[in-house]
């Protein structure tokens, strides 16, 4: 069908023109189209040699280094770099995702057997998939399968606890006479030292603890976060982590006791304010809808979050922010600072207030940069999608 500028028997110049320039612009797309082809070809050849080498689908130095290289092409051509930066991460994830993706089939220790106790579960049901996909003989051992557990744990490499943290303890204690001496004996749960002391009595062979950064919605591994607590006989257990490695995922080794310190405030300090947030809005009847209306998208990010934590399960959230008398203490702590805030603005001290603000400012500096490059990131994504 004709365009509209050639319709007219006498086109403006300017028409014709820009027909020109419109031509020339698809016939750049259909290269680049054509470019992005042929580098996804070369992509599937790093698989394959990764696959042969056993090599990790994510290198960040090599993935920072090109970003870099590219802002700086990009400020030689007139370009913006934040532009070029944006389009070279989008296509260096895809990469990761399809390399991540066509890695998982191959499992670092082909045809090992696995229990996973808790398997119907929505974490277990989520590794479950994970592992057979990657060639592994799975079974699973649910609350109704203790009368089997001598015959599930026969020959298995690999005992995998998906259970609530209360009843890791006991799980571990019923379980352990019938594992092999040579399993390999792990659990997912958010709290490390328990865990992974209850494990290393109960079991003589090798021990790992791992703490999952993600859920069972989690689609894609690429990037997402492990903890991994070595418990005993390292090289045995390596194979594991080289396995959540193979799926992109990016390994973290953490003493227990460091991990639980650390956790109880990313996750019980975090979510128990984020409860507290969203339980005063529903005792305040807000109108969301209202407020959304008026809002910053710092406001929407915010909202988002506790929108989020309540759209999942409450009996995760519980076991986490209660899980051990560390973390409610930590919680009565920052209840008290609570306290001494509202104290402050009562005094109505305007410089006392200010006084406190900077202090508190001088302390997050080295990372007040970084948190502003982040979340103006986040700010225009959240834009440009609502």
């Amino acid at each position: 069908m004709p365009s509209k500028s050639t319709d007219h028997p006498n086109p403006h110049p300017a028409d014709r023109e820009l027909l020109k320039l419109r031509e020339a612009i698809d016939a750049i797309d259909h290269d680049m189209v054509a470019l992005l082809k042929e580098r996804q070809e070369q992509v599937d050849r790093v698989v394959a040699l990764k696959r042969a080498h056993g090599l990790p689908v994510y290198h960040p130095a090599r993935e920072e280094n090109l970003i870099s290289e590219k802002r700086r092409t990009a400020r030689a051509v007139g370009l913006d770099p934040d532009f070029l930066e944006d389009i070279f991460r989008r296509i260096l994830r895809q990469s990761r995702v399809e390399q991540a993706a066509q890695l998982s089939r191959q499992g670092t220790k082909p045809g090992a057997r696995l229990l996973v106790v808790g398997g119907q579960g929505a974490m277990g049901r989520y590794l479950v998939r994970w592992f057979s996909e990657s060639g592994y003989r799975v079974r699973t051992l649910d609350r109704n399968d203790w009368d089997h557990a001598a015959a599930l744990c026969d020959g298995i490499d690999l005992a995998l606890l998906s259970v609530p943290i209360d009843s890791t303890a006991a799980v571990v204690e019923r379980l352990a006479p019938h594992l092999p001496a040579d399993c390999v004996l792990s659990d997912i749960t958010s709290l490390k030292a328990a865990p992974m002391a209850a494990m290393l009595e109960a079991h003589p062979g090798p021990v790992v603890g791992l703490h999952p950064l993600f859920g069972p919605a989690t689609t894609s591994l690429d990037k997402q976060v492990i903890i991994a607590s070595p418990g005993r006989q390292a090289v045995e257990c390596q194979w594991l982590l080289d396995q959540f490695t193979a799926w992109g995922v990016i390994v973290i080794p953490c003493d227990p006791a460091e991990h639980d310190d650390v956790m109880a405030v990313i996750q019980a300090l975090r979510h128990f304010a984020t409860f507290s947030f969203g339980k005063f809005l529903f005792e305040q009847d807000v109108p969301l809808d209202r407020t959304l209306e008026f809002s910053s998208p710092i406001y929407r990010l915010e909202l988002g979050m506790v929108g989020r934590l309540f759209a999942q399960d409450p009996s995760l959230y519980s076991e986490i922010i209660k899980a051990s008398p560390e973390r409610r203490q930590l919680l009565r702590d920052y209840l008290a600072s609570l306290q001494d805030s509202l104290a402050l603005i009562e005094t109505g001290d305007k410089a006392a207030f200010e006084n406190v603000f900077r202090k508190v400012a001088d302390w997050f500096d080295p990372f007040s940069g970084q948190a502003l490059r982040e979340t103006t990131f986040l700010i225009d994504k959240l834009i440009e999608r609502f």
